[in-house]
């Protein structure tokens, strides 16, 4: 990573003047940004906005974007709800020393797709804050085409009480997903995402109306992963092909589903 220019505003207003001005790449805790060869013209530094918090509130729990996904990992309000699913996909991130510099902002900012951390928050009831756009839904902000020019504050994960699931096969313990898989559910009414396809994760939304009007068993589970599998895009690169993720899609799918029955 080369960087021409660096800005390390001490208010969010700087930061998105900046932003806004020198069309500047934001650096969460920049470990993703290490390990590329990118060169980057204007670098904006958050570290000095206090956005390293987790609020455990009555509702919901706010996430501020930076936030190490080690801080995340062993938070316990994340470990108490949600089954446990936000801290066991982010304790799956490669080593513990990348996972004190990497930060949540930074994971979802990037909307990158093979994401650990993306896939259990979308199954979950999700929202992010960004500084001018105020509060969206986590689908909606990964949905929104091009550049996001604005600065992603804090994520909020509302407390339902679903029962949740995270899946993940990978080549070794520190490798980045071959792919991904998560599911929630309350009453019945399911959530499902898939990550790593290698595009960023998405929820089958065939196979989540699908259990909705079943009821859920094995054999509904089953279908609902074979729905799933074939309404999603799977793509190839060197950590496997189209061909293998779409059966693990049915194989995780499954899976997550059965855990939150």
């Amino acid at each position: 990573m080369r960087i021409k220019e660096y800005f390390k505003p001490s208010s969010l207003e700087q930061a998105y003047n900046v932003l806004k001005d020198k069309n500047a790449t934001i650096i969460g805790g920049g470990a993703f940004l290490r390990i590329s060869s990118k060169r980057i013209k204007s670098a904006l530094d958050l570290s000095k906005l206090e956005l390293d918090f987790i609020e455990d509130k009555e509702d919901r729990i706010e996430i501020g974007a930076m936030t190490t996904l080690r801080e995340v990992e062993k938070n316990k309000a994340l470990k108490d709800n949600f089954s446990g699913v936000i801290s066991k996909a982010t304790g799956s991130i490669m080593g513990v020393q990348f996972r004190n510099v990497a930060t949540i902002g930074g994971s979802v900012a990037g909307r990158y797709g093979f994401s650990d951390v993306i896939t259990p928050l979308l199954a979950l009831n999700t929202f992010v804050e960004l500084y001018k756009g105020g509060k969206i839904t986590l689908r909606d902000f990964l949905e929104t085409k091009g550049k996001i020019k604005d600065i992603l504050i804090k994520i909020i994960i509302m407390k339902d009480k679903r029962k949740a699931s995270f899946q993940s096969v990978r080549n070794t313990a520190i490798d980045f997903a071959i792919l991904n898989a998560s599911a929630s559910n309350i009453d019945n009414d399911f959530k499902i995402s898939v990550g790593a396809r290698p595009g960023i994760a998405k929820m089958p939304k065939e196979a989540m109306e699908f259990l909705r009007s079943c009821k859920v068993n094995k054999e509904t589970a089953i279908k609902a992963s074979e729905i799933a599998s074939e309404e999603l895009n799977f793509g190839s690169d060197i950590r496997g092909s189209w061909e293998y993720r779409k059966e693990l899609c049915k194989a995780l799918v499954k899976r997550a589903i059965l855990e939150v029955m």
